[in-house]
């Protein structure tokens, strides 16, 4: 069985080794960076349990090679789409059918926990990720200006800005409260696993990872606010930025400490004697009993009666999808010859553009390969706003953000929403129509995603396709295209809905130079 459970370990770092880089890269990042320990800590507690895995012994489950066949369709399709989410997850389903096909159903089972804790060591989808970024950013300022409000700070919010007068705090992506979020929530299952208590209670301990996320990174920047009120902006910078920030991570710890303690006082199991008997490493089934044997292997331990192993199905399944794997070879996307956009028209009808600069923070953050942001007048009315983000590829964490998560972060308010359709040349493109408020001051924005020779309005959408058209046609590339106009006073939102659904107009016949069908 040794020689087989070598050759599975050897055949999927071949197989996975792309998305294995990928997935380190990732862990050496400030959000994933618990992700390196997740492996460690999973092969710990399944280690814990070897004792229980003798007793067991090992059964014949072809359960696994069903669910190693799952895992490697899934291969395949990621493999051929260049996805590496869908990679991760393939090889976390081919990890856990090969457990069930050398241990068996039941051994298994004992080990559920370890394997289902290695999910916390994947990445979240960029889509996903950025979403819930910009929610934390937000929630995150208001709780930290509310902290300094309390404490006697004039300080007024817009959006993730906090203006303290002569300095202005912007709330970014770094500081969202994402980075107390994912390693905390992979603290609070450990904390779960090993809190013997009622099944609610360990719910509770780690559902609350959120909000004791949120909470704490609120302090955080109302304690910056207050530093930077008192000693400058430098306070909010290098060693002891960092530094606030590993204290209250162990602040966050604490609370979920705390928490423990609480639920343990409400409603206690019977016949138990303080916190510590409901925190538990091991339960009764590790620990070696008298006369029992600890120095043989479970994996040398013999199947019971003659079978067929189903590890030999499993193994095989894989050294196929390796043959498939090494047949396809290095599966490389074919981005087309396309125009830059510093060659982009700045005279358009009657409209005459300049172009503008995009600050550093938001190019690194939004990670585009080429950018055009202009105003565009006609002489007559305020500009009218055009932003467009091409990406060559979207499959390595690079993907256009949708305005409608990005906008709230600029302190805008959203007050309508809604799909219309834009006929050009005898077609009718789908776009947004998004109407945001900020005090007396309002905007309309239309935006949409051209991938490829698609127009899309919903960001499920463009994953969706991504996927297919990365499968069937090994692109991934595409644009968000964003139009936006103030309403000046004396003007209506039909004024400007049509002068910038004509300027739309205009610039459709040039965009397939730049955004290629």
């Amino acid at each position: 069985m040794a020689f087989f459970v070598l050759l599975s370990v050897g055949l999927l770092a071949y197989m996975y080794s792309d998305s294995l880089i990928f997935l380190f890269g990732q862990w050496g990042s400030d959000d994933y960076s618990h992700g390196l320990f997740v492996p460690i800590i999973s092969a710990a507690l399944a280690w814990q349990r070897r004792n229980r895995l003798k007793r067991i012994g090992l059964d014949n489950s072809w359960h696994g090679p069903v669910v190693v066949l799952v895992g490697l369709v899934l291969y395949v399709v990621g493999n051929l789409a260049t996805l590496y989410v869908v990679l991760h997850l393939s090889l976390w389903l081919v990890i856990v059918g090969l457990t069930v096909s050398f241990l068996g159903a039941t051994a298994s089972r004992a080990i559920a926990f370890p394997l289902g804790y290695l999910l916390t060591s994947i990445p979240l989808p960029v889509f996903l990720h950025n979403a819930l970024s910009s929610q934390l950013q937000l929630w995150s300022s208001a709780l930290g200006i509310s902290v300094l409000q309390f404490i006697g700070v004039t300080a007024f919010r817009e959006g993730n800005v906090i203006d303290l007068g002569p300095v202005q705090l912007q709330v970014a992506e770094a500081c969202s409260g994402i980075r107390y979020l994912f390693p905390l929530t992979a603290l609070a299952l450990l904390c779960g696993y090993f809190f013997r208590d009622r099944m609610w209670k360990r719910m509770v301990l780690v559902l609350s990872a959120l909000p004791i996320s949120v909470l704490v990174n609120g302090l955080r920047i109302g304690i910056i606010g207050v530093l930077v009120e008192w000693y400058g902006p430098q306070a909010a910078e290098g060693f002891l930025h960092l530094f606030e920030g590993w204290v209250l991570f162990l602040v966050t710890l604490s609370l979920l400490l705390t928490e423990m303690w609480t639920l343990y006082q409400v409603h206690p199991l019977p016949g138990t004697r303080g916190l510590r008997s409901h925190f538990q490493v091991y339960d009764a089934q590790d620990i070696v009993g008298p006369g029992t044997s600890n120095t043989r292997s479970f994996l040398s331990a013999p199947y019971s009666g003659f079978q067929v192993p189903a590890y030999i199905g499993s193994v095989s399944l894989i050294v196929c999808a390796a043959m498939f794997s090494w047949s396809v070879g290095d599966r490389r996307e074919h981005p087309p010859i396309r125009a830059a956009f510093v060659d982009f028209d700045m005279r358009i009808g009657a409209w005459h553009g300049s172009t503008l600069p995009v600050e550093p923070q938001l190019i690194s953050t939004l990670r585009f390969d080429d950018y055009l942001l202009a105003d565009y007048a006609d002489g007559e009315h305020r500009p009218i706003t055009l932003y467009m983000a091409y990406y060559q590829s979207q499959r390595k964490g690079q993907s256009a953000h949708s305005p409608s998560s990005c906008i709230p972060g600029g302190g805008w308010e959203i007050t309508s929403h809604r799909s219309l359709t834009l006929p050009i040349d005898g077609r009718s493109i789908p776009i947004n129509r998004v109407l945001i408020q900020k005090d007396r001051e309002k905007q309309l924005v239309f935006y949409w995603f051209k991938q490829r020779d698609r127009y899309l309005t919903s960001e499920y959408s463009v994953k969706w396709y991504l996927f297919w058209d990365a499968l069937t046609r090994q692109r991934s590339d595409g644009a968000l295209i964003r139009l936006s106009a103030a309403i000046s006073p004396g003007e209506t939102e039909q004024d400007v809905e049509h002068r910038i659904l004509q300027f739309a107009g205009h610039i459709q016949s040039q965009l397939t130079r730049y955004i290629p069908d």
